[in-house]
C-alpha cells in the first residue's frame, strides 16, 4: 500500500518552505517515526517522519524545491523493513537511458529549464551545489565557456601573465531560506525605519561580585540552572520598558501600538543563522526562570528544534555580541519592534572613581531605536535606567 508523504501544515505566518535535506533515497528502507526529510521555512526547520515501516519509492520534490503546506512530496510503500532489499532492487532497476537522466535529476528546476531552453546537455555540466547538484549558475557558465574559448584561440600572442602558485579554491553555496529571510528583514529594517543608536557603558563589577558570591548556591537551588548575566539584563530591560512605554511599542502603518506585556527576544546564533526566540511576560519571571528559558532555547536552536511559535511576536530584543569578543557594535532593529539592546565584551579599563584612577570591568551598551517612535530623550533615559539597575542590582528588587 502506497503512503503519501506530505509537507506539514504551515502556520498562517508561513506561506511556503523548501526541501532542505532528504535523509533517505529512493529504494531505502524506512522505519515508523524515522526522519525522512527536513523542510526549511523562513523561521525554522520542520522535520517530516515516516508514518509506517516500508520503502521510499518516490521523491517528487528535490532538495531546493519550493513546497506548499500539505503538498505531496514523496511516497512510501508500506511493508516490513526486511523486504527493503528486494523493493530497493525494484525501485532502482530502470532502463539504460537512466544514466543519461542522472544529471537532470541532480539539477535544480531553474537549471533544468535554462538547459532545455538553450539545448545544453546537463551530463556535460559540472555541478557546484550540494552533493554535486547542478545550479542555474553552472548552466550559465557552461553556456558562456565556449564563447570565451573561441577568441582566446585566435587572439595574438601577448606577454605571459604571471603564474599564480598554490590552490585558489572557490565554493558556491546557495543561500538557505533562513539566511535569505534574515537578509531581507535586516535590509527592510534599514530602509523602512529612522534608525539611530545611542551608547552608554556599565560597570559590571557589582554583578560579577554578586554572581561569584551566589553562583554555586543558585545552581544547587535551581536544579543545575547556571547564574549568568543575561538574566539580569532581561529583568533590567523589563523594568525599564515599564517606565518607557514607547520603547516597548511598535508601528503598524500610521498607528502606534503600545504593548501592555513584556515579551523579550534573545538573539541566538546557530549554524543556519541568527534566530530570536521570545521569553514571554518577562516582568513576571524570576532570574532563575529567565536563565532556564534561555538555556532551553539555546539547546533547541542548536538542535534545530525551535518551533515557529517560539520565535513569533516579541516587543523588544537583546543581542549579545560580547560572547564572540565584540567590544562595540550598532545592532539592527528586529521589525516591527522599535528598539534593540546590544551587549558587548566585558573589558577592564582605567576609570575615574572619586578622583582616583581605578581598573574596572566595563561593558559598552548600545540601544538602536526607531526615531519615528522613540525620542532621543526617552532612548537615552531608557539606557541609563538599565545601566543604573545593573550597577546596583538592588534597584530591581526595590523598583527604584
Amino acid at each position: 500500500m502506497a503512503i503519501e508523504i506530505k509537507a506539514p501544515q504551515f502556520p498562517e505566518s508561513v506561506e511556503e518552505g523548501s526541501i532542505a535535506t532528504w535523509h533517505k533515497q529512493v529504494g531505502e528502507a524506512v522505519s515508523r517515526d524515522e526522519l525522512i526529510v527536513d523542510i526549511e521555512t523562513d523561521k525554522t526547520v520542520l522535520e517530516v517522519v515516516a508514518a509506517e515501516d516500508g520503502v521510499l519509492t518516490e521523491i517528487m520534490k528535490q532538495e531546493g524545491d519550493i513546497v506548499l503546506s500539505q503538498e505531496l512530496i514523496g511516497k512510501i510503500e508500506a511493508g516490513a523493513v526486511a523486504s527493503a532489499p528486494a523493493k530497493q532492487a525494484e525501485a532502482t532497476v530502470t532502463p539504460a537511458a537512466e544514466s543519461q537522466a542522472d544529471a537532470a535529476l541532480a539539477a535544480n528546476p531553474a537549471a533544468k529549464k535554462l538547459a532545455e531552453e538553450n539545448n545544453i546537455d546537463l551530463a556535460s555540466v559540472k555541478g557546484t551545489g550540494k552533493d554535486g547538484r547542478i545550479l542555474k549558475e553552472d548552466v550559465q557558465n557552461a553556456m558562456t565557456a565556449p564563447k570565451a574559448a573561441a577568441p582566446a584561440a585566435t587572439a595574438p600572442a601577448k606577454a605571459a601573465a604571471p603564474v599564480l602558485t598554490g590552490e585558489r579554491v572557490e565554493k558556491r553555496v546557495p543561500m538557505t531560506r533562513l539566511r535569505a529571510t534574515i537578509a531581507k528583514r535586516l535590509l527592510d529594517a534599514q530602509h523602512n525605519a529612522a534608525m539611530l543608536t545611542t551608547f552608554n557603558e556599565v560597570n559590571m563589577g557589582p554583578l560579577m561580585d554578586l554572581r561569584k558570591q551566589y553562583k554555586d548556591l543558585f545552581e544547587k537551588t535551581h536544579n543545575g540552572t547556571r547564574l549568568g548575566f543575561m538574566g539580569f539584563f532581561v529583568k533590567a530591560a523589563a523594568e525599564a520598558l515599564k517606565r518607557f512605554p514607547a520603547v516597548n511599542a511598535s508601528i503598524d502603518g500610521n498607528d502606534m501600538v503600545y504593548h501592555g506585556y513584556y515579551d523579550i527576544g534573545v538573539a541566538v546564533s546557530t549554524e543556519r543563522g541568527l534566530v530570536v526566540p521570545v521569553l514571554r511576560d518577562c516582568d513576571r519571571m524570576s532570574i532563575a526562570e529567565v536563565e532556564g528559558g534561555i538555556k532551553d532555547y539555546a539547546v533547541a536552536a542548536k538542535d534545530g528544534k525551535l518551533a515557529i511559535e517560539d520565535m513569533t511576536g516579541g516587543t523588544f530584543t537583546i543581542t549579545n555580541g560580547g560572547v564572540f569578543g565584540s567590544l562595540l557594535s550598532t545592532p539592527i532593529l528586529n521589525p516591527p519592534q522599535t528598539a534593540i539592546l546590544g551587549m558587548h565584551k566585558i573589558q577592564e579599563r582605567p576609570m575615574a572613581v572619586n578622583g582616583q584612577v581605578v581598573i574596572q570591568p566595563m561593558m559598552y551598551l548600545a540601544l538602536s531605536y526607531d526615531h519615528r517612535m522613540i525620542d532621543g530623550k526617552d532612548a537615552v533615559q531608557f539606557l541609563v535606567a538599565i545601566k543604573d539597575m545593573l550597577e546596583d542590582p538592588a534597584r530591581m528588587l526595590l523598583d527604584v
